[in-house]
């Protein structure tokens, strides 16, 4: 047996993709698949290390990582026409929100880019992604970016959108915002690779044809998610771009580094490389 190592975030969306993978749905043959839960920040640091055989990535982190890690072609998350939120506790101008100091959930997430992207050299905090809206909420930061569950329950703690930067960037591109993808170590053979993503891409497909169950096991990593919410928060991150960029996907992923490179976020320009079926 080879044990292959596989780190993701502990939210409803990658539970529930991995259910199956996770819980001994799939016959892997000779290989057994490991499960390491971690949030995406902490994941993106420990992926230059290379840490993990597959990992989840934000795509900002992907962009310093090229060289380590490739793309599976499935397993990624967009944002179309929503995203990550600008949150505050009352509505501010975009001038005001520029004088201010922003929360984000890491610095190398694709949530800390898009808000760079979208308002340059906006001051920003780093705190863990589930301490924003609190630390928003009492007024430890005049506002906050947000991603995970607190894009649904926000509302819930008197807070107000300033800005989704899902429908900001659709506006701009004409394409869905790609958040984090799956990468694999270029070192594993690409046979290896090829035989992996296929499992993945079954995990996927078994979830979204066992959706009852798959829902059921994601409910546990659902934080504040009432079950309608946990399948409204999954159907948003989970669907047929996740099964398979496509070309549509490959664009907006191309667009996103692009972008980045352009506006001095990342230092050099990267073209992503998807591993083949």
């Amino acid at each position: 047996m080879r044990t292959i190592t596989v780190a993701h975030s502990p939210d409803a969306d990658d539970a529930f993709m991995f259910h199956a993978l996770a819980n001994d749905k799939l016959d892997t043959g000779d290989l057994y698949f490991t499960h390491e839960l971690v949030d995406i920040e902490t994941l993106n640091q420990r992926a230059f290390h290379g840490q993990y055989d597959v990992t989840a990535l934000s795509f900002h982190a992907y962009a310093h990582l090229a060289d380590k890690y490739a793309l599976l072609p499935c397993g990624a998350s967009f944002g179309e026409d929503y995203g990550p939120k600008i949150i505050t506790r009352a509505p501010l101008t975009r001038d005001a929100l520029r004088a201010t100091t922003v929360a984000i959930p890491g610095p190398l997430t694709t949530a800390a880019l898009a808000l760079q992207l979208y308002l340059p050299g906006v001051a920003t905090v780093a705190y863990p992604f589930d301490a924003i809206l609190p630390a928003v909420a009492a007024g430890e930061v005049a506002a906050g970016v947000i991603i995970h569950e607190g894009q649904l329950t926000y509302g819930d703690n008197g807070l107000v959108e300033l800005a989704d930067l899902g429908v900001w960037w659709k506006a701009e591109t004409h394409l869905p915002l790609p958040l984090g993808g799956n990468g694999i170590r270029r070192d594993i053979p690409e046979a290896l690779q090829r035989r992996i993503a296929g499992y993945l891409r079954a995990s996927i497909d078994y979830a979204l044809t066992h959706r009852a169950e798959a829902l059921d096991y994601a409910l546990s990593f659902a934080r504040d998610l009432d079950p309608g919410k946990a399948d409204t928060f999954v159907g948003m991150y989970v669907n047929a771009v996740t099964q398979d960029y496509g070309d549509r996907g490959r664009a907006a992923v191309r667009a996103l580094l692009a972008r980045a490179h352009a506006a001095g976020v990342v230092p050099t320009a990267v073209e992503p490389t998807f591993i083949s079926w």
